[in-house]
């Protein structure tokens, strides 16, 4: 089939290139306009830019897709079905229906579920155990067009965004290669969706990993590995952003308040939640790199008392616990600083 190909992000690739493969005459590719990226603000190709240059399509990216003139433009490439993939802007009705096939989209979710714009974090954040890929003949509205044909995958119990976002890229850039090839025979069928049984998977941006510790430990988690690696889950320790990559579930809790420190010791944090506790396993500090807890707590001081103070608590000497308090810099006085250590409070 002549195809024009639309996708901006790495998820688009996977099916670029699987068209190619498949021997579809991929006659354009529309993307997104190159953005400025890192310190020296240089110009950087989208990935579906950089995947089209290195196979020899053409490569266009209009500002607005909706123009008249970008309209114009495609109805030059006399396709047979436009594919699109993540591209980042809504098409209109003159671009939906302009090939024969109209326009055909790869959805990260079992749709009806998930519509938007993060289907695949919010899966794994809403606790889901099964999710997939649907093909779609695309309508006017969003994420609401016929159903073409699905798959479906089940979540490891430690799948991750990114880990999730791996498997669905392969698993739709095969079941669109399956569609289109269904669709020239005229075996498929559209259904319609119905009504969605989950809420819309909004956009999501940096100050959506702010962890609420009134949550319970099992929703922390789940944010925790939906957002990992972007925009990552975070809280902030003495006034300083602190990233959490890895975290455990403990079906315990420990009687102190949400977000403060239940136990520390050389190798291990756990922090109370609204309802059970989570042990910390990798994290990073703001304007270090990522690194174990047992690599954290034996370079950050604050938690390093809380350490020694751990080890003298089964005393029952006053002066020795007054004496080690002295010790390690704080103040006898202060109940605060020895007793508690919460996380969240960014001032």
């Amino acid at each position: 089939m002549r195809i024009i190909f639309m996708g901006t992000p790495d998820f688009s690739v996977g099916t670029l290139e699987a068209l190619v493969e498949a021997g579809h005459d991929v006659c354009l590719a529309v993307t997104q306009p190159d953005k400025p990226k890192g310190r020296g603000k240089e110009m950087q190709f989208t990935p579906v830019k950089e995947a089209a240059v290195k196979h020899g399509i053409l490569v266009y990216q209009p500002k607005r897709v909706r123009d008249p003139e970008c309209v114009e433009e495609l109805r030059k490439y006399n396709a047979d079905v436009m594919v699109v993939v993540a591209f980042g802007q809504i098409l209109p009705k003159e671009i939906l229906e302009m090939t024969p096939y109209g326009c055909i989209n790869v959805h990260a979710s079992l749709l009806p579920k998930y519509r938007g714009a993060a289907p695949i974090q919010w899966a794994i954040i809403e606790g889901e155990s099964v999710t997939g890929v649907t093909t779609m003949q695309m309508d006017e509205g969003l994420d609401t067009g016929d159903m073409l044909e699905k798959v479906e995958i089940t979540l490891d119990k430690k799948e991750t965004g990114g880990s999730l976002f791996d498997k669905l890229s392969a698993k739709g850039a095969a079941l669109c290669v399956h569609t289109l090839a269904e669709l020239e025979k005229g075996t498929i069928t559209p259904q319609k969706q119905g009504e969605s049984t989950t809420e819309y998977a909004k956009m999501l941006n940096k100050k959506s990993g702010e962890i609420d510790w009134t949550k319970t430990a099992v929703e922390i988690e789940r944010l925790i590995r939906g957002l990992n690696p972007w925009p990552s889950a975070y809280t902030y320790i003495d006034g300083k952003t602190l990233k959490i990559w890895e975290a455990e579930v403990l079906d315990r809790n420990y009687g102190c308040e949400y977000g403060e420190v239940a136990e520390v010791t050389r190798n291990c944090l756990i922090i109370q939640t609204g309802i059970g506790a989570l042990s910390v396993k990798s994290v990073q500090l703001q304007g270090k790199k990522r690194m174990d807890i047992a690599a954290f707590l034996n370079g950050y001081t604050g938690l390093q008392n809380l350490m020694y103070l751990a080890d003298i608590q089964k005393r029952v000497d006053r002066d020795a616990v007054r004496h080690t308090i002295e010790r390690v810099g704080l103040d006898p006085d202060d109940k605060r600083k020895y007793r508690k250590y919460s996380l969240g409070m960014k001032q």
